[in-house]
């Protein structure tokens, strides 16, 4: 029998695995790599979180990554080329933090890669019912588990989207598993490039859980800035601050139809991105010099009353109420302020529940590649309009 065929199911059969999740999200800034020990499956999950790094990409990377992101027209070469190139960069990038965690990749059970999303085209984002819903995440598994030797789970989305899902999002999943709680409903909100939350009812209440996309997080923001300053971020949200919020084109960027969808829905920066914020210039009619400032401030309430408003969708009629926040957006104090005007004594950092709130994408694919190794799809049967499956490509080295 083929040696690694042998040591997944001798993994698939320990009481505790080591596994690596890995999150490489819209903004670029980096590969989130998050190595998690493991125990149990479904329900009766623990997971701990060993050691968690954010290895800076090149600007070499970024520049490649951004030919074919969200595009439309493409050079397919580049894009066929970038499925390898991802996965070997993601591979040297893990084995590096090995290196400085003084870690042997053989004691590693296995990888769980998120990969690099390029293009998210479900149907409700698309309009067009002619292809099933569809997304493409490259970082190709099979580069991952030669280059480090480590068995390698990848393009977990695509399982969601063929049992009839939309590929996203998918930490309901982990949360579910992991954060369910007997004293207080919970909106796990996760700030990326695009904005999300799971909600997960309180253990008891009949009510089940879900997560759904909300709109832009920081995906507009970061491109504005650039675009215009060659900066990847606003920091602390410095330009922002300094500016107004313009309320005529808050107005029109709010009133997008995808805002006023039923959950669960799912979105990206295909349809939220400077295409659709000159747009909605061009519509207001004025001859008004917007600053860069008031054009900051204005993307980033916008993002905040998406979330705002999804949030009181999502709670209304409910009491006992709690907020955790997690991803990038979380160091915007711009947005957190006004997060936590909108829910007083409701808002919190997603360290409250005992996780670092920037490792928990990553540590919630290495909770998926575990329900796939050592799970059940009946695990996660209760959350709402999401398929009971076991998600993930499996990659030997050998």
């Amino acid at each position: 029998m083929n040696k690694s065929i042998v040591k997944l199911a001798k993994i698939s059969q320990k009481e505790e695995r080591l596994i690596i999740g890995l999150m490489s999200g819209t903004s670029l800034d980096g590969l989130d790599i998050a190595l998690c020990r493991i125990a149990g499956s479904g329900t009766s999950t623990e997971l701990s979180l060993l050691h968690f790094t954010t290895m800076p990409y090149e600007d070499e990377f970024r520049e490649w990554v951004r030919q074919v992101f969200a595009k439309r027209e493409i050079d397919h070469q580049v894009l066929c080329g970038l499925n390898a190139y991802v996965a070997e960069v993601h591979a040297r990038l893990i084995l590096d933090a090995l290196t400085e965690w003084g870690i042997d990749p053989e004691e590693i059970d296995a990888i769980a890669s998120h990969g690099q999303t390029v293009f998210h085209a479900p149907q409700s984002l698309t309009g067009d019912n002619r292809l099933p819903n569809s997304t493409l995440q490259i970082g190709d598994g099979d580069h991952f588990a030669v280059r480090t030797g480590i068995i390698t789970l990848s393009d977990f989305r695509q399982k969601h989207l063929a049992a009839g899902g939309e590929g996203a999002p998918l930490a309901a999943y982990g949360d579910y598993l992991l954060f369910s709680s007997p004293d207080e409903h919970r909106i796990l909100l996760n700030i990326g490039g695009i904005s999300n939350f799971t909600f997960l009812p309180q253990v008891g209440t009949g009510l089940e859980a879900y997560a759904t996309d909300l709109g832009p997080g920081n995906t507009m923001m970061n491109q504005y800035i650039f675009h215009h300053f060659g900066k990847e971020m606003d920091l602390d949200a410095e330009l922002a601050l300094s500016g107004k919020a313009d309320p005529n084109l808050l107005k029109r960027l709010i009133s997008h139809n995808f805002l006023a969808l039923p959950f669960p829905k799912t979105t990206g920066p295909e349809l939220f991105n400077l295409d659709y914020l000159s747009l909605c210039l061009e519509d207001l009619h004025s001859n008004q010099d917007f600053s860069h400032a008031d054009i900051m401030a204005t993307l980033n309430t916008f993002s905040a009353e998406t979330m705002i408003e999804g949030i009181k969708r999502a709670i209304e009629g409910l009491e006992n109420i709690k907020v955790y926040v997690s991803g990038g957006g979380l160091h915007n104090p711009m947005l957190m302020e006004q997060l936590k005007a909108a829910f007083p004594n409701a808002v919190s950092s997603f360290l409250q529940l005992g996780l670092d709130p920037d490792a928990k994408e990553a540590c919630l694919f290495a909770v998926l590649a575990n329900e796939t190794l050592a799970g059940d799809p009946n695990n996660v049967t209760s959350i709402k309009d999401s398929p009971a499956v076991s998600m993930g490509k499996i990659s030997l080295p050998y």
